[in-house]
């Protein structure tokens, strides 16, 4: 039962990745479709994260109510919804509006899974279940890329996707028995009794902040390079939009196979080490799109920039319980899901700011800050909450 209940999972994550890349695969076409200025993408952007912010502020308690598998299902049904009104629409305002319950949707679905795993499954289930994410987010940039070639009706991917999406969510309501036929009882949730934390006595947790933080600073990169990584090609490489959109799933691609490889090695390599060695490869990609070089270099540095990626959320996720403990978990997990939406909705519309000002040839070093942040943002919590010194050596 626990491992069908893990594949229902895996589902549930590539329903949330489904809709992450569609917008920006779909911008370089949609925005002189919809009579917005290319920058605007950063609004729509803002948006979806207004609504994840808020379902991610609030997950604990609706989790507690409604459960895990009855939140998961309810959303994929939300998003689905707001997809295929999207797929009809013609006005960048009515597009605006429906990022909203797009955004509530996956932020709740984000928070209540991740914290799921992290309490009941080992960490390589945490790297291949948002491996899984990446599944969904390689697969709608190629599904738009398809419908752009064929005759540049973006709406066409967008009503594709949201087809998908229901299929989905009609598996997440016929397997809801399936939650309550499956039990857990992890050594650290009996120890820590059935204690109730809320956000604010969270974020007063030691290193918290900074936990906090490095979300923030891993989806800012993560969510420039999906929303501008098409533009970019296409402004400073010349690429054709049809041909950008699916490169832009090189990123999504290296994400996906760099959380299988990750999963893999989570078996034998701490977290800290994947999450280390993840960021040293993340540096390499953002460089390598930075120089001058030929097309296919800036392809490969987007791929490595991708496969770096793939270790750092998951198992930054995972080591939550351990640097926190299993009772502020869930809470934590809450704020690290909304400063990640938070991040990924205020900076990538400074990138297509100052995009449209000045070009965006800046977008890898942006991405260079962001990682130098990251890894200062995790040394810091991992001091603070003894992370990798005590608890590792007495592991």
């Amino acid at each position: 039962m626990a491992t069908i209940l893990l594949v229902i999972i895996y589902l549930a994550f590539i329903s949330l990745g489904l809709p992450d890349s569609m917008l920006g695969a779909a911008w370089p076409v949609a925005y002189a479709q919809l009579g917005a200025p290319v920058s605007y993408a950063g609004f729509v952007s803002i948006g979806i994260t207004v609504g994840t912010v808020i379902s991610s502020l609030v997950s604990v308690r609706v989790i507690r109510r409604f459960g895990t598998g009855g939140v998961t299902a309810a959303c994929v049904l939300l998003t689905a919804s707001a997809l295929l009104a999207i797929s009809f629409t013609k006005s960048f305002v009515v597009l605006l509006l429906l990022a909203i319950p797009l955004g509530l949707g996956g932020g709740a679905i984000d928070a209540a899974l991740n914290n799921y795993v992290a309490l009941h499954y080992k960490a390589s289930h945490m790297s291949f279940l948002h491996s899984f994410w990446g599944v969904g987010a390689t697969i709608s940039p190629l599904i738009m890329s398809h419908f752009l070639k064929l005759n540049g009706y973006w709406q066409g991917g967008y009503r594709t996707v949201s087809i998908i999406q229901m299929s989905l969510a009609v598996i997440m309501f016929l397997t809801l028995p399936l939650w309550g036929k499956v039990s857990h009882a992890s050594p650290d949730e009996l120890l820590g009794g059935p204690i109730e934390i809320d956000n604010r006595a969270a974020i007063k947790k030691r290193g918290a902040v900074f936990a906090v933080l490095s979300f923030f600073f891993y989806c800012a990169g993560e969510a420039s390079v999906g929303l501008w990584a098409a533009t970019y090609f296409v402004s400073v490489r010349g690429v054709d939009p049809s041909v950008a959109a699916s490169w832009g799933s090189l990123f999504f691609f290296g994400i996906m196979g760099g959380r299988m490889i990750s999963g893999l090695l989570a078996m034998r390599v701490k977290e800290r080490t994947l999450i280390n060695t993840g960021i040293l490869i993340a540096v390499l990609g953002a460089l390598l799109l930075a120089l001058p070089l030929p097309q296919v270099v800036s392809l490969a540095g987007l791929l490595l920039f991708g496969l770096g990626c793939a270790p750092v959320f998951p198992n930054l996720i995972h080591i939550t319980p351990q640097r926190f403990g299993a009772n502020y978990s869930q809470a934590v997990i809450g704020l690290q899901m909304a400063a990640a939406y938070v991040g990924a909705t205020l900076m990538p519309p400074v990138v297509g700011w100052v995009g449209q000002a000045i070009g965006f040839s800046g977008l890898p070093y942006f991405l260079l800050a962001c990682l130098a942040l990251l890894y200062m943002t995790i040394l810091i919590c991992n001091k603070k909450t003894g992370f990798g010194l005590v608890k590792e050596e007495a592991a």
